[in-house]
């Protein structure tokens, strides 16, 4: 069980889909950030990739926070995944929707996270869409419907605050919604 004065969230999706930037928007903290020089395939999109993990945290009063741990992108790194998921209360990905095909990427991540994903809160946001013509929505929302699954889905901004707000507020109201549908069924 988790400490109800300090919830997880957990950011997620393909490289450069927002994460880093996300948690920096929305961080009551400065960023713990393992940010290294991309070396590999990755240096094509962007100058630098998270190894490990980004840390923040925001404050809600009375000693409740919710901590936001970013993961590394690339699955080369996927061990971390699986840690960093320990004891949280839900997730967020983000998806490039100008990546090459971003509703595979979309696949791909509820795929991996799976276990995770149906006995906890998800949130989805579509990031950089005003970069290309599509996916749209709806096409996001068939390919969480083949997974049985009715989250949140955004369009979104991760250098917004308000924003990632609203996607991280979406993910906990979900969460509340989960909490009182199983108080209903016992």
């Amino acid at each position: 069980m988790f400490d109800k004065n300090a919830y997880k969230i957990i950011f997620t999706g393909p490289v450069g889909s927002g994460k880093s930037t996300a948690i920096n928007s929305i961080s009551d903290m400065a960023v713990i950030s393992t940010e290294q020089i991309a070396t590999d395939h990755v240096k094509n999109r962007k100058e630098t990739t998270t190894v490990a993990l980004d840390y923040g945290m925001i404050k809600l009063g009375e000693g409740e926070n919710i901590h936001l741990y970013g993961t590394p992108g690339q699955e080369r790194f996927n061990f971390m995944w699986e840690i960093l998921v320990n004891n949280a209360i839900g997730i967020v990905i983000l998806v490039d929707n100008a990546n090459k095909d971003p509703l595979s990427d979309l696949s791909f991540f509820l795929k991996a996270f799976e276990k995770f994903i149906h006995t906890n809160a998800i949130a989805v946001g579509i990031t950089r869409t005003d970069l290309s013509g599509g996916p749209s929505l709806p096409d996001y929302r068939r390919i969480l419907k083949d997974f049985g699954l009715n989250p949140p889905l955004f369009e979104i901004d991760g250098r917004k605050k308000d924003e990632v707000s609203m996607l991280i507020q979406a993910l906990l109201f979900s969460l509340d919604q989960s909490f009182h549908e199983d108080e209903t069924t016992e």
